[in-house]
């Protein structure tokens, strides 16, 4: 039995899955895999289960019935994690935007004592690759505004590459978490800030996908200031 699980959740994600599957599976640490797949009608799933006679006991997966969002995606592999032994619970993206190499690094982060280790693109300075100066400047432009208005001090709080120790995720409130899209990431660090936990950024290289299509759209973003706002409300009210 491992102590840790990579949860990746996919949509439309046929052209990536199978090989980053492969690199997780033959790294020395011994990750188990969860995919959350919502239903993609490209194959993604199918091609998953095809894998899990190569992998049996290591590589799972959920179907669920329909596209719900990144945030539904996450709580519903969260939860099934919890239910079983791991120790660390960690998320990444399919599309290799995150370099599972860096998956040690945040495990590592964890057993050293962090309740949640953050992949960061912004801890020393801009480690982005392959995206226009328009993005770039929106998502460091958030992460200044998300530490503006909630007072975290974390240079990366929109990041989606992230470790928890498992009483972390235990002790927020998974089915008090509201939001599904870009505010997602910035709500699951403040609940563990929230909470006092120790969180520690790892920087890390982060380069945009080659194969497939990005899921951001301006909903999502939208969500994200709003978001913040309600978030920082609730903080005052004792909600959080």
């Amino acid at each position: 039995m491992s102590d840790s699980l990579v949860i990746i959740p996919t949509y439309n994600e046929i052209e990536n899955i199978e090989d980053m599957i492969h690199l997780v599976m033959g790294f020395e640490q011994a990750y188990h895999v969860l995919v959350v797949d919502d239903n993609s009608p490209d194959g993604t799933a199918a091609k998953v289960l095809e894998l899990q006679s190569q992998y049996p006991q290591k590589l799972h997966l959920i179907v669920r019935k329909k596209k719900q969002g990144l945030g539904k995606a996450y709580i519903h592999g969260f939860g099934w994690a919890l239910e079983r032994d791991y120790a660390y619970i960690m998320e990444m993206d399919a599309d290799f935007s995150h370099d599972p190499k860096d998956l040690k690094k945040l495990y590592d982060s964890c057993k050293n004592g962090a309740d949640m280790a953050i992949g960061s693109r912004y801890k020393h300075g801009v480690n982005v690759v392959n995206w226009p100066l328009s993005r770039v400047l929106l998502s460091y432009g958030a992460s200044f505004y998300v530490k503006l208005i909630t007072g975290m001090r974390i240079h990366d709080p929109t990041a989606g590459f992230v470790c928890y120790r498992r009483k972390a995720l235990e002790a927020i409130g998974l089915q008090k978490v509201m939001f599904v899209g870009y505010a997602f990431q910035i709500e699951m660090k403040y609940r563990v800030y929230r909470k006092k936990f120790k969180i520690e950024e790892v920087s890390i290289i982060f380069k945009d996908r080659t194969k497939g299509k990005s899921k951001m759209h301006g909903g999502i973003i939208r969500e994200g200031i709003v978001g913040v706002l309600k978030l920082r409300l609730l903080a005052l009210f004792g909600r959080i």
